[in-house]
């Protein structure tokens, strides 16, 4: 029989196939499933190449290891397809940012609670920071209260995920949107 020498790169490093299998003994499984029985690894390898398949490490740890006889290009293909499947269902949440300064006027804290409103119905976090500058450090008190009183605005939509806490120059809070 003539030697069949050719690889495949393999992105999941855990698998390893065909002539990267370098054991003396594997169990082999065949296509269907099936469990072969204990093979040397030339012969297992053989098998696969005379069935137009790939074989395929799936147990390195084992004693002996177990190899499968698969399409491996089609084994790749349905991982990344179930892959692409998971990302699709996932949502992806950004924070976004809304600054503040302790002495904010009524009228501007509402407008900067609009904006975060909108953020939260996006289903976007948002981090809350209100940002002192020279004599104001003395006073976080008032940065706190600014803090609550956006909070209070945005309760409608969204509920504190961090509590108001000082970060050298800034308070920061985070609100994420409510779970209904």
């Amino acid at each position: 029989m003539e030697s069949i020498n050719f690889r495949r790169c393999s992105n999941i490093k855990e698998l390893q196939i065909n002539e990267e299998i370098r054991d003396r003994e594997v169990r082999l499984i065949d296509v269907d499933g099936s469990q072969l029985g204990i093979f040397p690894s030339r012969k297992a390898m053989e098998m696969a190449f005379d069935k137009k398949m790939d074989l395929v490490k799936i147990a390195p740890n084992a004693k002996p290891p177990v190899c499968r006889i698969m399409d491996y290009g089609k084994y790749k293909y349905e991982l990344a397809k179930k892959e692409k499947e998971a990302k699709k269902n996932q949502r992806v949440i950004n924070v976004k940012e809304v600054r503040l300064t302790p002495n904010i006027e009524t009228h501007d804290l509402n407008v900067k609670a609009k904006r975060a409103v909108e953020f939260l119905k996006d289903g976007d976090k948002v981090k809350v920071s209100v940002r002192f500058r020279g004599r104001e450090l003395g006073h976080t008190e008032k940065g706190k209260e600014v803090l609550s009183e956006f909070a209070e605005i945005t309760s409608e939509v969204g509920v504190i995920d961090k509590h108001p806490k000082l970060e050298g120059k800034n308070m920061v809070m985070y609100l994420m949107p409510k779970t209904e």
